[in-house]
């Protein structure tokens, strides 16, 4: 927030004389020091007098959402969203007729959270209309007003509840107006698109340890509208903290939809309807059902041979999926380390870090040569060889699969 970008647009802003503050989720994230991805600004001048004073000062703006107060200033790789202080008019849902204001309590009560309903000046003066402070404190997540009241103007808040809880709160305990009108509006979560729920539910399963969050949303009956699927819970908690925690590997970090894959159990149909029910992509959904329903089935009592054919089959990514949650689900039952059996796990990662790709040196081209006629014939002799090089693990070179396929062929004859 002093980067010399940020300074120059709020000098811009600020030429005229008006007040000017960060608003939202940057001044949340600088004051509980956490990184802060996007920076919001607010100014009581309206959307017009905001791009003139942008290119009074020689700064890019773009209109992103002028009908609604939003301007958009960039600098470089820089992106800040400007908006004109606001009031409801009237609300339609999560649509409103606005007016401006230079009321700054008023707009931060359109907020949805009190810990998003912050400001600050760029001197460093934190306003807290609403007692954010007290509730980022306390590991809190509280609605601005009255819960069914922000609920009703958008569903979608419904889950940002639980999602801002596993990112802010702490534990299962949760404000217990908030929790009720969840409860009992849960049933709206079934008219929102599939698009707005997975982007509310891949935030969610981001988080450090997503469970507590999820296992609420469970025992209130909230869960099922969404994601009746999810069964997982312990596989998916053991799977986040080896992903944070247990392991220190370039190539694990947290996954949404590696994690989503633990949390649910599926047949393949019903992983690949998930996808389609929460509009995922269709590599997403892959994703998902080849953990759900594994086309090999992975333990650490597997030897190299049988590994590496497990990663000629799947490649190196979904292989690596489906040991990171196998081993979950072994220490989700089994809790207390096993230093031999962790040493096994983590060699099969080092496997599929390390693993290059094999091909048979053998074509069907080659058999052809050999004067076996284009037709299932050449198909069959070649997966008689790949067996049998499988079987060798891959170590005789094309010289040697000639032979055997001389051999192969001689038995036929």
């Amino acid at each position: 927030m002093d980067a010399p970008e940020t300074r120059a647009v709020v000098a811009a802003l600020q030429a005229d004389g008006a007040q000017v503050r960060f608003v939202g989720g940057c001044v949340r994230d600088a004051l509980l020091k956490r990184p802060i991805r996007d920076i919001d600004i607010a100014t009581p001048d309206p959307p017009e007098r905001v791009l003139a004073l942008l290119d009074d000062a020689g700064i890019h703006a773009i209109p992103t959402g002028i009908d609604h107060g939003t301007v958009t200033a960039v600098i470089g790789k820089a992106h800040y969203e400007i908006t004109t202080l606001r009031v409801d008019v009237e609300t339609f849902g999560r649509h409103a007729r606005i007016e401006y204001t230079d009321d700054w309590r008023a707009d931060a009560s359109r907020r949805d959270f009190t810990m998003n309903a912050l400001s600050a000046d760029p001197e460093g003066n934190v306003y807290d209309p609403f007692d954010g402070i007290a509730d980022m404190a306390a590991g809190r997540v509280r609605f601005v007003g009255e819960p069914e009241k922000r609920i009703e103007e958008d569903a979608l808040r419904l889950l940002r509840f639980f999602r801002f809880h596993a990112h802010y709160g702490r534990g299962t305990a949760m404000e217990a107006r908030a929790l009720n009108a969840c409860r009992r509006m849960a049933g709206r979560l079934e008219n929102l698109s599939g698009e707005r729920v997975a982007g509310e539910l891949v935030r969610l399963l981001l988080a450090d340890d997503p469970t507590p969050s999820l296992l609420v949303m469970h025992s209130h009956g909230i869960l099922a509208h969404i994601l009746p699927e999810a069964k997982e819970f312990g596989r998916l908690r053991t799977l986040a903290w080896l992903e944070r925690r247990g392991l220190a590997r370039p190539e694990i970090h947290p996954d949404a939809i590696r994690r989503l894959a633990a949390l649910i159990i599926a047949d393949r149909p019903g992983a690949l309807a998930l996808g389609e029910r929460l509009k995922l992509s269709s590599l997403q959904a892959k994703r998902v059902a080849a953990v759900a329903a594994p086309r090999v089935q992975v333990d650490s009592d597997m030897d190299g041979p049988a590994i590496r054919r497990a990663l000629r089959k799947v490649g190196a990514d979904e292989f690596r999926d489906l040991v990171m949650v196998a081993w979950a689900a072994r220490r989700a039952l089994d809790a207390r380390p096993d230093a031999a059996e962790s040493e096994r796990w983590t060699a099969m990662l080092d496997a599929a870090r390390d693993w290059v790709p094999v091909d048979l040196p053998v074509k069907g081209r080659d058999l052809m040569e050999m004067g076996v006629p284009h037709g299932p014939e050449i198909g069959g002799l070649l997966a008689a060889l790949d067996a049998w090089w499988e079987d060798l693990d891959y170590r005789p070179d094309r010289a040697q699969c000639l032979d055997k396929l001389r051999e192969l062929m001689a038995a036929r004859s």
